[in-house]
């Protein structure tokens, strides 16, 4: 099976929705499939369900206890920060080379496809010295590019996208998550496709209804696989 790296251009951009969205369209169609949030700010016990990590729990329809906390999301922060201050906030830090050696252990079964969930954008510090990018290049994994329709987003997914090219990273494609109140869609998505050519756009309509939804993760699946 393959590792992918699942990334955004800044935080609430929709990681999650698009990793659990991931998550259950592979397991529909009868894939092993697990994931991976290893760093998360902003977590508090009493809203555990609605976290990041108990989204992904979810999705691979595990049971929220702290055994599968720990496993999903080990390094785990109160603050709603970047995970370099959130952890200076705790008196604690990200071991980064642990971080990528617990990565390439979930990477190394070969039986289920795994999804890694960054956290906030491509350039989030993670300590001192690294960030979300310095992560992904010594994983050199296939990524997926989670973006907006927001006012701003073509500036911010073409930088995005021109550093992760300039660290040869294999961008497999990008989400373009309708942003509430945002700008057009189609739009957006052209202009981006016209600087980024040969990377597949797909993308993620704002609805409640689970069909489209389904539809459009199947579309991604079809891209990045």
């Amino acid at each position: 099976m393959s590792a992918f790296f699942v990334t955004a251009t800044g935080t609430d951009i929709g990681k999650t929705f698009v990793t659990a969205g991931l998550i259950r369209h592979l397991r529909r169609l009868g894939h092993k499939v697990d994931a991976f949030k290893p760093v998360l700010s902003g977590f508090e016990m009493d809203g555990v369900k609605a976290s990041d990590a108990g989204q992904l729990l979810a999705a691979l329809e595990q049971d929220v206890t702290l055994e599968t906390l720990d496993r999903m999301a080990p390094w785990r922060f109160t603050a709603p920060l970047s995970p370099d201050i959130a952890a200076a906030h705790e008196k604690r830090s990200i071991d980064f080379q642990a971080l990528v050696s617990a990565c390439r252990v979930k990477a190394a079964d070969r039986h289920h496809t795994l999804f890694i969930e960054g956290v906030g954008g491509v350039m989030v510090p993670l300590d001192a010295r690294h960030t979300v990018l310095d992560w992904m290049v010594e994983l050199n994994i296939p990524v997926i590019l989670v973006t907006g329709s927001y006012l701003g987003t073509i500036s911010h997914t073409l930088t995005a996208l021109s550093v992760l090219s300039a660290h040869n990273l294999n961008i497999r494609a990008v989400v373009v998550n309708e942003t509430p109140g945002g700008v057009s869609m189609d739009e957006t998505m052209a202009t981006i496709g016209r600087f980024a050519p040969g990377i597949p756009l797909c993308p993620l309509s704002r609805t409640t209804r689970q069909d489209v939804v389904d539809e459009a993760m199947a579309t991604l699946w079809r891209a990045v696989a």
